[in-house]
């Protein structure tokens, strides 16, 4: 049996068995990860794979499987002793300036800058509820890259926005064709195999030292700057996740 649609998948749900498919991304929002494990455990495959709908969909798990790709020092806050611990390291290492990301949110909205991390520390300090989220620290200048791959389609383009130092376009910001290069490319593409996703939209930071680092990595994302229309890259996101199901 092949699942297409997720209403489909909810009236089949219990009947899904080993071998069979699941095509496209599980909408369910609270009970996703329960509902992977499961079909994982009962053999269903899914495609996209449900570790690379889990990492869509977290910045914090994002930053603990790629985090050897990402810029030096960034952590993932899980408490409070998380971040004493990280105040040590970061003055150890003369890290002024930081950014904090909160999980769950897109476009920018939940990307913060924090002149240090004493002055974040003091605000977390009066609300438990900001955890868990990641910490970097903040790099001044940099090259925004926006990368879209699916299969052999390859799609680049900068953003950047003078007012903001969110690059997201939906923020204000503008694009510009990028010239991807080969060891760009290989870098992306073993970031989107580490995490098991058959496409992707990678975020890269290039720094003035011209070494390059993850910021985001996910399944779906805007593509203002593309030299692609959506309808046309969803339908090669669904070609290659057909492909796949019956390989």
């Amino acid at each position: 049996m092949i699942i297409r649609k997720n209403r489909e998948l909810k009236q089949q749900y219990h009947k899904l068995c080993s071998n069979d498919v699941i095509i496209g991304i599980i909408s369910s929002k609270y009970l996703k990860p329960y509902m992977l494990i499961d079909l994982i455990e009962r053999g269903v495959r899914c495609f996209p794979s449900p570790l690379a709908q889990v990492l869509n969909s977290s910045k914090v798990a994002q930053a603990l499987v790629f985090k050897k790709w990402m810029l030096p020092h960034t952590c993932v806050i899980k408490r409070r002793m998380d971040l004493i611990e990280s105040i040590n390291q970061y003055n150890k290492n003369n890290i002024g300036a930081v950014v904090t990301k909160e999980d769950h949110l897109h476009c920018g909205f939940g990307v913060r800058r924090w002149e240090t991390i004493e002055s974040l520390y003091s605000f977390t300090a009066m609300s438990e509820t900001s955890y868990p989220f990641v910490m970097q620290p903040f790099l001044e200048n940099y090259i925004d890259v926006r990368i879209i791959i699916v299969g052999d389609y390859v799609d680049a383009y900068t953003r950047y926005n003078p007012n903001n130092f969110r690059m997201n376009i939906a923020a204000g910001g503008r694009s510009s064709p990028y010239d991807l290069d080969s060891k760009k490319e290989e870098f992306s593409r073993a970031v989107m195999k580490r995490g098991k996703f058959p496409y992707a939209h990678i975020d890269l930071m290039i720094a003035d030292n011209n070494k390059y680092y993850l910021s985001e990595i996910a399944l779906n994302g805007g593509i203002k700057g593309a030299s692609i229309d959506r309808e046309n890259l969803d339908q090669i996101k669904q070609d290659l996740l057909e492909k796949l199901a019956t390989t």
